[in-house]
């Protein structure tokens, strides 16, 4: 082999364990961030949006989810019943967990949570969900959708504009993203009854649940 040629050899192994390196490094910091994450992780925390918070609370059934989930749209006339059903003893939580193949996901957490700061977390969550199919899965922009349904509420528009805007409102849904990711949480709804994951089969072992945690 000429020198020029051991010359080019030895630089392709440089960067072939260069390479390596690299991904053992990422890795390694990938699995340090998920180990950071599962131990600061909370199924709730005090600035979580409840739906409900009973006076004799006997559960706390905590929902993460996604606006933009077509699951998560469809399992919403149900909670909506439970609530119905439970909510004088359970404590009905939401929290965000915008998924990344949903191009407005993102953008309808920080519309929600920007509501939440006037008070209207809950006509803003349920706006979402009623008219998901109207917005859900465009390639186009859907804040001045969003921003429509913040005006109908009857909301300070000027006050809703700085809250889309500032950092801080997209970093408290990322918190609660970070929780879900911290909880194992992959895809949503998921759920959790009194910090402990359910994945009922069915509405009746869903009730079934929710009956065994209230009678407890």
């Amino acid at each position: 082999m000429t020198l020029p040629n051991k010359i080019a050899l030895g630089f392709l192994l440089l960067s072939a364990l260069a390479l390596v390196g690299f991904f053992v490094a990422s890795n390694a910091n990938d699995a340090t961030e998920r180990e950071d994450l599962a131990a600061s992780a909370q199924v709730l925390r005090e600035n979580s949006h409840r739906l409900s918070s009973p006076e004799d609370e006997k559960a706390v059934l905590v929902e993460f989810l996604d606006f933009e989930c077509e699951s998560c749209g469809a399992v919403y006339p149900f909670v909506e019943e439970l609530r119905a059903e439970y909510g004088d003893q359970v404590s009905f939580v939401s929290r965000y967990f915008p998924l990344p193949g949903h191009p407005n996901s993102m953008t309808a957490a920080v519309a929600v949570e920007a509501a939440a700061q006037q008070g209207e977390f809950e006509a803003m969550y349920q706006r979402m969900f009623e008219t998901q199919t109207e917005w859900s899965h465009s390639d186009q922009p859907q804040a001045p959708t969003f921003r429509s349904y913040a005006d109908s509420l009857g909301l300070d528009m000027e006050a809703y504009d700085t809250a889309v805007a500032d950092p801080a409102t997209q970093a408290r849904v990322m918190l609660d993203k970070m929780d879900g990711t911290g909880l194992g949480v992959s895809g949503t709804p998921t759920f959790f009854l009194d910090g402990e994951l359910i994945e009922p089969a069915t509405q009746e072992e869903f009730r079934q649940l929710i009956e065994a945690a209230i009678s407890s």
